[in-house]
């Protein structure tokens, strides 16, 4: 089956839920058509598309709950998955956090779907590897990238009148580059909703130049330095602990946001300045540059939503069951999303680099593995090109590190903060920060 139109899901889930004996019942159907190409050692190893949509029921007698999913779209099919889902709610046992359904909701306008990335062929995907292989080969240098395209929907109805559509699409791009002997590597990332944004030659000098100026690193003294991130460098670490703003860890005692006194967990600490005055973040699904659906996962309207403003902590994502328990707000995210928006400054990473008396720039951090969840403390590994910085100028570059870091000590040592740019489907400034945690030296490049 083909991507479906919102006029066509609708018909479809309409159908579905006549079939409904359930007290209440939830339709989902979800469906994609993906293109990709894949290199490695300036050769094009494999191209694909798949393609898929999957329908799931939900039927919810009293705090019985049953689910079941299918992808055939015949009638028998479709009277099958419902009744399916109806036999599992009268097998499960009660769910005391079962909630109402929502009924009808006003969304917000936001465009995630773009022709340009709906229109790509696989003649496109093939130049844009080329576009990466050929400037690689020319520098005697070995290339290995990814591109994947993807044009999505997502539609709901639901027994309370619900009903909630969204397409979008997306491009993601990677592509690591060494050099012959292995000694240099360079790496860069770039995602957009619109493929037409896209421009992988640009994206590959970047990494051919970190990869030839990455040769004879120099080792440093693990210890404390200024480094300036790069918004690939920062992403894990921020992304894991807008993951951690969650009300309910926070209220158990599992979270870094936990209050604890004497007598145990005493709530949250919502509320209170946590970070750098400089520290924004917010999610909002009419981002020009990161849109997402304008819907959670159980339908409910998703809006713009300070996360963190002037460095206090002004709300926390929640359940409605949660809400309802704590008497407090209901904060969705939106569906399938992390995107979180950091707000920066106006400097450029080169004019960053320029104010830099002395520090590290850091492409990317890798396996970032946690320590510590009440902390957030982190670890994991300088990767594809570490490099010194003296006077405003890149001296040389230097052997990897390992760091151990937590993002919340981090983003209250910011010195400096650039202009945000799009990575993994946020974003996120390059920061200039003090006293950034090196633990030891890594030999891998």
């Amino acid at each position: 089956m083909s991507l479906l139109t919102e006029q066509q899901a609708k018909a479809l889930l309409q159908k579905v839920l006549k079939y409904s004996k359930a007290e209440s019942c939830q339709c989902n159907l979800d469906g994609q058509l993906s293109g990709n190409i894949r290199y490695a050692r300036n050769t094009v190893s494999t191209a694909g598309q798949t393609s898929d949509v999957t329908l799931t029921v939900q039927s919810i007698n009293g705090k019985k709950t049953g689910v079941a999913s299918i992808n055939e779209f015949d009638d028998a099919s479709l009277l099958k998955v419902v009744r399916r889902s109806e036999e599992l709610a009268a097998l499960a046992p009660d769910n005391p956090e079962t909630m109402p359904l929502f009924g009808p909701q006003n969304y917000v306008k936001t465009t995630g779907y773009f022709k340009s990335t709906a229109s790509v062929t696989p003649e496109d995907r093939a130049m844009a590897a080329e576009n990466s292989i050929a400037p690689s080969k020319k520098n005697k240098l070995i290339s290995s990238g990814f591109l994947n395209e993807t044009v999505a929907f997502t539609a709901m109805i639901n027994s309370k009148g619900l009903f909630a559509y969204y397409p979008q699409t997306s491009v993601d791009f990677t592509v690591t580059i060494r050099t012959e002997d292995g000694t240099g590597s360079g790496w860069v990332t770039r995602d957009f909703s619109d493929y037409s944004k896209l421009d992988t030659a640009e994206a590959s000098m970047v990494a051919i130049n970190k990869s030839m100026k990455s040769v004879d690193a120099k080792a440093m003294e693990p210890g404390k330095y200024t480094v300036i991130l790069e918004p690939a460098a920062s992403i894990g670490l921020l992304g894991n602990m807008a993951r951690s703003l969650s009300q309910r860890s926070a209220d158990e005692g599992r979270s870094f946001m936990s209050k604890k006194g004497d007598k145990g967990v005493e709530g949250n600490r919502l509320g209170e300045k946590m970070f750098d005055s400089q520290v924004n973040i917010y999610s909002d699904p009419t981002h020009p540059d990161v849109p997402t659906a304008p819907f959670a996962e159980d339908g409910h309207r998703v809006e713009r939503t300070d996360w963190i403003k002037d460095g206090k902590v002004v709300n926390l994502f929640n359940s409605p069951y949660w809400a309802e328990k704590t008497k407090t707000p209901y904060r969705p995210r939106a569906m399938g999303s992390g995107q979180f928006i950091m707000e920066g400054g106006n400097e450029s990473l080169e004019e960053m680099i320029k104010n830099t008396r002395r520090g590290v720039l850091v492409t990317r951090l890798w396996y970032i593995r946690q320590l510590d969840p009440q902390t957030l403390l982190y670890t994991g590994l300088t990767r594809d090109g570490t490099f010194y910085i003296e006077n405003g100028k890149i001296k040389y570059p230097i052997k990897n590190f390992r760091f151990n870091e937590s993002p919340i000590v981090m983003l209250n040592n910011i010195e400096a903060l650039g202009k945000p740019v799009r990575i993994n489907g946020c974003m996120v400034p390059p920061m200039k920060i003090r006293d950034f945690t090196f633990s030891s030296l890594s030999d891998a490049v």
